[in-house]
Formats: C-alpha cells, sequence, structure tokens
C-alpha cells in the first residue's frame, strides 16, 4: 500500500501554498483553494511518521459528501473534486476560532472534567456525570486556531470580547454550528451510528459566511455504534468509538502525549494497515456506502497533478 505525505505542486496561477498537519492547500489567483487531503495524520498536534494508505480519499469523500448535503441550511466553500483526494473550492476569509460542539462527555471534554475541571470553555458540566454520558443538550466548546501548536480553549464572551469574532457573526455560527450537527445526528442514526461530537470552521466572503474545511469526517468528528452505547454505557463498558481516538489511545498505551522528550512509538507496517482499515471502516458505516479505492497509480502524485490540471483548464480557473 502506498500513502502520499507529501506534495509540492505548482499549477498555473498559484500565489502560494500552505502545507498544513494533514492537508496541503494551493492558493489559485488568491480567489481559489485546491484543498490536497495528504495521507498524513496527526495526533496531539504531532504530525505521525507514517502516512496511513486511503486516509485522504476517505476524508475528502466524506467532507465532499457532507458538505452537498447541508448546503441548505449554510453555503459552503467547495466548487468540486478533480480527484479522489482534492477538493477545489472558493478562498473564504477564515474566523480564528474552530466551533466544537459536543453532544456527549466523552474525550478531552472527559479528560477535563475528570481532572476536576467542570467548566469547559465557559461552559458549566454538571455534577457526577460519567464517561460518555449524554448532555442534556449539546455544549459548544469552542477553540481558538493555532497556526503552530496547540489550540486553545475560548469561551464565546472571551471571544466577542478579543474582537475575534463580531457578536452578530458568533451568533449566527453559532445557530447554524447547533443546525448542522443536528443534520449530522440525523443521518448518522440513519446508518445505526451517534455523531458524539465533531468541529466546524467558518469564514467569509463578502458578509456571506461559509462552512469551510471538512464536515462530519473521522479527523474532526467522533461517532458511537448506536445500538451498542446504551448497554456498554450502563454497564460502565468500554463504548466503541469510529474516530481518530483509537490512534490517540494507542499513542498513549504507549507512553505518548505529545509532552516535550516523549518518542512516538514505532509504527510498524500492521499498525498502519490496521488503522487504514479502520478508516476504511468508518467511511463504510458513515456513509452507508461501500468504499472503492482510488485506481492504482504508480505515481499518486501525477494522477493529482494531471486531474487538477485539466480541470483547472477545462473551468478557466486559471
Amino acid at each position: 500500500m502506498k500513502a502520499l505525505t507529501r506534495t509540492d505542486f505548482n499549477f498555473e496561477g498559484q500565489t502560494k501554498v500552505y502545507h498544513g498537519k494533514v492537508r496541503d492547500v494551493y492558493f489559485i489567483d488568491n480567489k481559489y483553494l485546491v484543498m490536497v487531503a495528504t495521507d498524513r495524520i496527526s495526533a496531539f498536534d504531532v504530525i505521525l511518521p507514517e502516512g496511513i494508505p486511503y486516509k485522504g480519499q476517505i476524508l475528502n469523500q466524506i467532507a465532499a459528501e457532507f458538505l452537498d448535503m447541508t448546503t441548505d441550511i449554510v453555503p459552503n466553500w467547495k466548487i468540486a473534486t478533480p480527484d479522489p483526494m482534492v477538493t477545489v473550492g472558493k478562498l473564504c476569509k477564515p474566523f480564528p476560532v474552530e466551533m466544537i460542539i459536543r453532544g456527549y462527555l466523552t474525550g478531552s471534554s472527559w479528560r477535563t472534567y475528570k481532572s476536576g475541571q467542570h467548566t469547559i470553555c465557559g461552559v458549566n458540566i454538571p455534577d457526577g456525570m460519567k464517561e460518555h454520558q449524554r448532555f442534556a443538550e449539546p455544549i459548544i466548546t469552542p477553540t481558538t486556531k493555532a497556526e503552530e501548536g496547540h489550540d486553545e480553549d475560548i469561551s464565546k464572551e472571551e471571544i466577542i470580547r478579543q474582537g475575534l469574532i463580531s457578536k452578530e457573526d458568533y451568533e449566527k455560527i453559532e445557530v447554524i454550528t447547533r443546525k448542522l450537527f443536528q443534520r449530522g445526528t440525523e443521518i448518522a442514526a440513519k446508518h445505526g451510528l451517534i455523531l458524539v461530537d465533531t468541529k466546524y470552521e467558518f469564514g467569509k466572503i463578502g458578509d456571506q459566511i461559509y462552512l469551510m474545511d471538512e464536515i462530519h469526517t473521522p479527523d474532526s468528528s467522533r461517532y458511537f455504534i448506536a445500538d451498542q452505547y446504551e448497554e456498554c454505557f450502563a454497564k460502565g463498558l468500554p463504548v466503541k468509538q469510529l474516530s481518530k481516538e483509537f490512534v490517540r489511545e494507542w499513542l498513549m498505551a504507549n507512553g505518548f502525549q505529545g509532552k516535550d522528550g516523549q518518542k512516538v512509538p514505532e509504527m510498524t507496517p500492521e499498525i498502519v494497515a490496521g488503522i487504514s482499515d479502520r478508516y476504511i471502516e468508518l467511511y463504510e458505516k458513515v456513509t452507508g456506502k461501500a468504499f472503492r479505492k482510488a485506481a492504482d497509480s504508480d505515481d499518486i502524485k501525477a494522477r493529482i497533478e494531471g486531474n487538477v490540471k485539466m480541470w483547472l483548464k477545462e473551468n478557466e480557473i486559471n
């Protein structure tokens, strides 16, 4: 199995490129983005040393499908997907905050709660809650978007006080966040899943708010298996998750949480193949479709470059 971990394209009209944790973003004519979902994988804000075959394709295709299924709630940046690992879209001015919405007390919110901190991002969490317990109503726990290092929790009040987002815009994206989460919850339920938590990113073109980046993927979201959740929660048993959490759990079990001096455990071919299989499983459960691997190519980069250049030319984007 091959994995794409780095790109270095030079498209016509290209003005700059940004290499993120898992995506490489090419700016075209300062109006459009060519976003390549690589097979890189990150955890605890650290890019792990091995790529995961098909991960980029999976993330790109799940995001594209959910973007298409939510356009009635909010317009989004997507224009087309000229390659299984690529989305071309509109360049927006991003808000410097990620909107995280949680339906259950799990993952990092549970770790924070368990440590004795019962207020997260200005939201008070009731005493006596258990891991994986459902909130009476989903809570929104925003984070700042760090260019480097760790994102930081922040409250609604602090976002507005600092002028990161205007009060008017924040209240709009808060409503949109809840509507998107409700839509994702309904779609997940049809496939026997529970959408546990997720994050959304927003930006603007002029006065119009747009949904950006990925949506409801295993990197940005967490899912439970619906028919297992109630029994496992009632008995205090581990709840099976479909998310990237299993990667974080494997890292923690091997002494790595992204802290100074810690070393990433060896990612053997067996570990890499296992992670790839889990991503494929999640794709099939989230979408209800069989995963079709992109046509094999001796050079994935050449395939992507050819597909993107052809699309840009045909659509006179450059």
